[in-house]
């Protein structure tokens, strides 16, 4: 896969939603409680987040300022920023297929970009190629 700079990659997907698996990839810095704390400092790595957690796993660990990101609420409601249990409810209303069996979580807010885009993308877009997802919800602190 190549990265583009100048448009922003479009892949058409002939599945309708109804019949969608869905993975979670967020910027949001949300873990799980027992996994290592993102590096506030700037952290390019990524935690891989089974599709069987509980909302009160996960915990929010971020290094942008508090009056551009108060991870506060986050930490009270998971699903604001990384919405597993709305997506199970539209799994469960047929609304979508189902969640994926993992997601993934990386912390924005690191300024090591080249990293960013030649080692951390790159691993986050093969995790999501051989996950069995159809599709691919973003989220952002």
């Amino acid at each position: 896969m190549e990265m583009s700079r100048k448009a922003i990659p479009y892949t058409p997907n002939p599945l309708a939603l109804k019949d969608m698996t869905i993975m979670i990839v967020s910027t949001a810095g949300a873990h799980l409680k027992e996994q290592d704390p993102f590096d506030t400092a700037g952290d390019v790595t990524y935690r891989v987040i089974p599709g069987d957690v509980k909302a009160e796993d996960f915990t929010v660990t971020h290094g942008a300022p508090k009056e551009h990101y108060n991870t506060d609420e986050p930490k009270k409601d998971i699903n604001c920023i990384f919405p597993i249990d709305r997506l199970r409810e539209l799994a469960a209303e047929g609304f979508i297929k189902g969640v994926a069996e993992k997601h993934i979580s990386m912390m924005g807010y690191a300024m090591r970009l080249n990293q960013i885009n030649q080692e951390t993308v790159p691993a986050i877009a093969k995790e999501v190629t051989r996950s069995k997802a159809d599709a691919v919800l973003l989220t952002a602190g």
